[in-house]
């Protein structure tokens, strides 16, 4: 599967971005999706995931309740919808997919490792 990411940009602290993530190839409505970022001089951080269905989420702490991730199966799409953006918000999101996977566990979609096919990512700045 190929996944294509956009929708990033230059927003204001409080804002709000909506990015997408689509992908090619078939049976994407078994794959289980996720969202990462990474900061200039950071380590790639999980932000969100979501189950084949849309039925289950996981979350980063740091972004619970301000970001939701969704998706529609027939568009074989990925969104996140990002408000009240922060300055540490800044960095390139990064979508990714697995077939047949999931687990409500953070532990367990926090892992990079645990993702089996990577997009390009795409930028978001947020200025204060």
């Amino acid at each position: 599967v190929q996944l294509q990411a956009s929708g990033g940009g230059l927003v204001q602290a409080g804002g709000s971005l909506r990015l997408s993530c689509a992908a090619s190839g078939r049976a994407f409505s078994s794959y289980a999706m996720t969202w990462f970022r990474q900061a200039s001089g950071k380590e790639r951080e999980f932000v969100a995931a979501i189950n084949w269905s849309g039925g289950s989420t996981v979350y980063a702490d740091s972004v619970k309740g301000r970001f939701t991730i969704s998706r529609e199966n027939a568009k074989k799409e990925v969104y996140l919808q990002m408000n009240s953006l922060k300055p540490e918000d800044t960095a390139v999101y990064y979508c990714a997919a697995r077939p047949n996977f999931w687990s409500s566990d953070y532990e367990s979609v926090a892992r990079g490792e645990a993702w089996s096919y990577w997009g390009q990512g795409t930028q978001v700045t947020v200025s204060s």
